[in-house]
């Protein structure tokens, strides 16, 4: 592919694609910039976005932006090009995230090829609130994911039952402050979408995407409708013994929150190709002292950054996502 061929269609199509990742409360907190001279791609940090109570250092944003940053790459090398990525390559602005050089690919090598063939799993994958079966996860997928955390600098871990059960209490200790914080609220019901509203969104969780009530069953999920009715909801019973995995970096700044997005997404992608389902939930990580409960103090490293729920089961319903036109600049 020459220079010349890098046109907008091929530039839409990969915003397209970027934009597919998942965030917290399908937020959508990225904006990009075409650079045409440079063949250049920046990433932005969209603050009109963030999350002022549940997210307050951003770090959420940023996994989301890294999660969308991995998609990019992927349909890049789907593409046939090479990107080049460097992460918060200006010092003097915080929000630009990352600089994504589109540069001609030079031959196909293993590590384009391995992140075309994830390509169909952008689409694929959603985000899933619903029942999964009691069926193990065979070791050599855990194997697979846990390499693709590790592609990414960061680690995934299935932990042993007694920690789940630790993560569980965090998870119903976070819907409790949350019952007795009005502000804690707040977040979440901006980004949520009921009635007439879910039907014409671009952005947000709407209520067809909630999932069903839980009657039963362990399965981690936060309830977006809360005390708001949802018409057809329904109650069904989840899971008893859910697959949980923690995904951690070694440190915990901005650079890490974005490469734990990438392996994030790399993950997810991964799953989806193995026929898996997911949902993340954030919750437990929202507040410091939950959160450092949250890694196992046997073998567990690094910092947590999200709680995976895998399985076997549908796969939600795609989510609204913006028009491109809409996260675009061209310069």
């Amino acid at each position: 592919m020459t220079a010349r061929d890098l046109d907008m269609k091929t530039v839409t199509s990969l915003i397209a694609d970027a934009t597919a990742a998942p965030s917290m409360h399908n937020a959508q907190p990225w904006r990009f910039r075409f650079v045409t001279g440079g063949r250049l791609l920046l990433l932005r940090a969209d603050l009109s976005r963030a999350m002022r109570h549940t997210d307050p250092d951003n770090r959420a944003l940023h996994i989301g932006c890294g999660a969308a940053l991995f998609n990019l790459r992927v349909a890049a090398a789907h593409a046939g090009l090479s990107p080049r990525v460097g992460l918060l390559p200006d010092a003097g602005d915080p929000c630009v995230l990352a600089a994504v050089h589109l540069a001609d690919a030079t031959g196909t090598g293993q590590g384009a090829d391995d992140l075309a063939r994830l390509h169909p799993a952008i689409r694929q994958r959603h985000t899933s609130r619903y029942p999964f079966d009691e069926k193990d996860l065979p070791e050599d997928v855990r194997d697979a994911l846990r390499t693709a955390a590790a592609q990414e600098g960061a680690e995934l871990l299935f932990p042993g039952p007694w920690h789940i059960e630790t993560l569980l209490d965090l998870v119903r200790d976070a819907e409790s402050r949350d019952a007795l914080d009005p502000a804690g609220r707040e977040d979440l019901q901006r980004w949520t979408r009921l009635g007439p509203e879910a039907d014409i969104a671009t952005d947000g969780v709407p209520e067809y995407a909630f999932g069903p009530r839980r009657r039963d069953g362990r399965a981690p999920l936060r309830d977006f409708a809360g005390r708001r009715p949802v018409a057809d909801r329904g109650t069904v019973s989840f899971e008893s013994g859910p697959h949980l995995a923690l995904l951690s970096t070694s440190g915990d700044a901005p650079a890490d929150w974005l490469r734990a997005g990438q392996a994030l997404e790399r993950v997810l992608l991964e799953a989806t190709s193995a026929g898996l389902a997911g949902s993340l939930t954030s919750h437990p990580l929202e507040s410091g002292d939950l959160r450092t409960l949250a890694r196992d103090p046997v073998t567990g490293r690094g910092h947590v950054q999200m709680v995976l729920r895998l399985g076997y089961g549908p796969q939600g319903p795609a989510t609204p996502r913006r028009p491109v036109r809409d996260v675009l600049d061209v310069t």
